[in-house]
């Protein structure tokens, strides 16, 4: 099984203490975010997880943990968000140089094909015009081009919460036409920079300027990292237009401190701070402790690694 950490919150940046005391525990609850009393077992070890996806906008606090990811035996990859927003959008993040700096020195630590950045969500108001993008990536591309193969991008769904959240920001509908002209001017920086450019759930199609519809928990790179054939099915319970394999979350909704204005994981500030206070890094489940009547069912855990003779696959990236 693939196990994400996390679509839902920051783990490396927030909660990698309790991520590794899982890891030494082999086990943590899963808390099924529409009914906290059903909760599941995810049993953590080189047997049951083929691989984990970390999603992250500043991996600094796990770093210098990941040899221990090492000897356990335990593959992985990160999605790094490196985005051009200030303070504005992004409220609680570290200066973008040092965030520059720690993708590079991730890079460095763990190879180049397992760092995926991530330019998304691209929104467009007065302030983030095309042309800001435009110079924005220009400047991410040139900084971080040698440190990774992939540029993921994605354009900013304004769901009624983020609506909500970012009322004041003025952020502009964009239309199919803006979509067209960014992906066709960010093609023509990433081929400069010798990136590949990948789409993360758009229904649009750029393939028209090479950017092919991408899959964030990628069977294919999983397949490569462990140099082994495997087989897994498209995941049914997220969107059509997402390309992702199954995986198991392991996060939690309203859990991120970054706060970022665009975010579709956090529906509440006030939550958020509620639930950080109950955080314990000694807790089976992210935040707080079962209180005794969940009922509790052990996830089946079943390796994706096919049986099938592996050969090796040249990624599109």
């Amino acid at each position: 099984m693939i196990v994400s950490a996390s679509r839902r919150t920051d783990i490396p940046a927030f909660y990698s203490e309790w991520f590794f005391n899982r890891l030494d525990a082999g086990y943590l609850y899963a808390v099924n975010p529409m009914n906290r009393k059903q909760v599941s077992k995810i049993v953590l070890s080189p047997k049951t997880v083929d691989c984990f996806v970390f999603w992250t906008k500043n991996p600094r606090p796990m770093m210098d943990k990941l040899s221990i990811l090492d000897q356990k035996g335990f593959p992985y990859y990160f999605q790094y968000t490196l985005t051009p927003y200030d303070k504005d959008i992004e409220p609680c993040f570290p200066d973008k140089n040092q965030l520059v700096k720690t993708f590079r020195e991730l890079s460095g630590k763990i190879g180049r094909e397992k760092v995926i950045w991530r330019y998304d969500p691209i929104l467009l108001s007065d302030r983030y015009t095309k042309e800001y993008h435009y110079e924005w990536f220009e400047k991410l591309c040139n900084s971080l081009h040698d440190y990774t193969n992939l540029c993921v991008i994605s354009f900013l769904d304004l769901y009624d919460k983020t609506k909500r959240n970012t009322k004041e920001l003025h952020l502009q509908e964009i239309s199919r036409e803006d979509m067209l002209e960014v992906g066709e001017h960010f093609a023509k920086i990433a081929k400069k920079h010798c990136l590949k450019l990948e789409t993360c759930s758009e229904e649009i199609n750029l393939s028209q300027y090479g950017i092919r519809k991408g899959k964030c928990i990628d069977d294919r790179l999983v397949s490569q990292i462990i140099g082994k054939p495997v087989n897994v099915k498209k995941d049914d319970t997220q969107r059509e237009v997402c390309g992702c394999v199954k995986s198991v979350d392991i996060g939690q909704y309203n859990t991120c401190q970054h706060y970022c204005a665009y975010c579709y994981a956090n529906y509440s500030y006030n939550k958020v701070k509620e639930n950080c206070q109950k955080h314990d890094v000694h807790s089976e489940i992210l935040t707080g402790r079962l209180i005794g009547d969940e009922k509790i069912t052990t996830r089946e855990m079943k390796s994706i690694v096919s049986d099938e003779e592996y050969t090796q696959i040249e990624l599109p990236f």
